[in-house]
């Protein structure tokens, strides 16, 4: 059987395999251990466990459980209520102040908890219902808070990019300075059209009530005195302290990225035992135990899709995808297209995790002969895979939305993301053409490569 053949049918079962509803950690390692069975020799299948632990033995994987711990303890506390309140109570008075408050509390949040599900979960409790209780259309409450959660695998410290650097073999300390120029172009994007879309909404509200129709909540005013703001500025003090804490400590070169997650999560919990008051065992229980389901969960995905990518690398697929791809002699920017145009695909049905993972042997060589920056695409990709988060048909983020707030139609849900896709579209298309948004900040301060 060719290469090719071969590779055909390994892509064909996978989707088989996947589409019968089995989990993605399942799905890979049943289709990695049968073609081991069968195409590999028999000696090959005593040595699974082995290969599983050898490729996840890496010092920078033992981060990954620590920042899920960190983002556990910010989520499972009211840190997230608390920091979009004192956001929102600084920017009430600018038109769609309410949007841009949430894009602000979901970048911040993202920047700690490292996890996109979290983020839409924490601020979208508190911040959905507040919206449209201020009149917000329900789509587009919803769209702002699914958008502004996918920036927590753009931000550092994003568990996203920690893989990224595993299979790529690129520094993290780059590829997290990186992250940081397009994640505030994103915001600033999400900021922008939060304010178009208020001022049509608001302008759509005051001519029905000035055509003799209701009131919406949109036309009421708040206000705020400058004591009151104040009294709010330590509810983001310790967010604060926690970010410039665990960056100072990760590049000022104190310490690894595996030791700044593990203070990080320590900093995090004694912010919610100092500030929230939560650190008896029956509180801490809930932290924990979703750390662990989701570390568990986690760590077995990206088990099996390595050793899912060490068989495609052992029966020469990857290899050989590869080098079709390098023979097609594209030009590069076509090549980046193509790449990235399947990397969309594949974010209709996998997670980041896997499709980094999977896809990481057969792109990355070619992307690397076209003479492309392995570091500023680690960005790019991260986008496209943010994409993916809030992309129908089943974009994690979307789900995570209709959990927190069921009232909302799917269809309402599904049209408010859709802007926010575009904004991400046009982000992408600006990587492109200034690469120094990724890769300034890191070239400046570590150097250039």
């Amino acid at each position: 059987m060719t290469d090719l053949t071969l590779g055909a049918l390994y892509g064909v079962v996978t989707l088989i395999v996947m589409c019968s509803g089995m989990p993605i950690a399942f799905a890979l390692g049943v289709v990695a251990i049968s073609f081991m069975f069968f195409f590999m020799p028999s000696s090959s299948l005593d040595t699974v466990t082995q290969n599983v632990y050898e490729e996840m033995a890496s010092i920078t994987l033992l981060s990954i459980p620590l920042f899920i711990l960190k983002g556990a303890a910010i989520g499972k506390s009211p840190a997230g209520k608390d920091l979009y309140s004192a956001i929102h109570t600084w920017l009430h008075k600018i038109p769609g102040g309410l949007g841009i408050a949430n894009v602000f509390a979901c970048a911040l949040f993202a920047a700690m908890a490292g996890s996109s599900p979290a983020t839409c979960s924490a601020i979208g409790s508190a911040g959905i219902p507040e919206m449209r209780k201020r009149g917000y259309s329900p789509g587009f409450a919803a769209g702002i808070i699914a958008a502004g959660g996918t920036l927590g695998i753009l931000l550092p410290p994003s568990i996203t990019m920690i893989l990224y650097a595993v299979a790529s073999e690129q520094s993290l300390g780059r590829l997290f300075l990186a992250g940081i120029g397009p994640g505030i172009l994103l915001v600033a994007l999400f900021a922008g059209y939060a304010v178009f879309r208020a001022r049509k909404e608001y302008a759509i509200a005051k001519a029905i009530y000035e055509a003799g129709g209701d009131k919406s909540p949109y036309l009421d005013t708040e206000h705020f005195t400058l004591r009151e703001k104040v009294e709010m500025l330590p509810r983001v003090l310790p967010f604060i302290v926690l970010l410039i804490g665990v960056m100072v400590a990760l590049y000022g070169g104190y310490a690894t990225p595996s030791e700044t997650a593990g203070l990080g999560a320590l900093l995090a919990l004694v912010l919610i035992a100092v500030v929230y008051n939560v650190w008896r065992p029956k509180q801490l229980m809930p932290i924990l135990s979703s750390t662990i389901k989701e570390s568990t969960m986690l760590l077995l995905i990206i088990g099996m899709s390595l050793l899912y990518s060490y068989v495609m690398s052992y029966l020469h697929i990857s290899q050989s995808a590869a080098q079709w791809v390098v023979d097609m002699h594209l030009s590069r920017w076509v090549l980046l297209s193509v790449i990235l145009l399947m990397v969309v695909v594949f974010g209709f049905f996998l997670p980041p995790v896997s499709i980094i993972l999977m896809t990481a042997p057969i792109i990355l060589p070619p992307l690397k002969e076209a003479g492309f920056d392995l570091i500023w695409f680690g960005i790019v990709m991260t986008v496209v895979m943010e994409m993916g988060l809030i992309h129908p048909p089943v974009g994690l983020n979307i789900f995570v939305i209709k959990n927190i707030a069921p009232d909302i139609p799917l269809k309402d849900v599904i049209w408010g993301v859709m802007p926010f896709l575009g904004l991400m579209f046009v982000a992408v298309v600006l990587l492109c053409l200034f690469p120094s948004i990724a890769t300034g900040l890191p070239d400046m301060m570590m150097g250039v490569k």
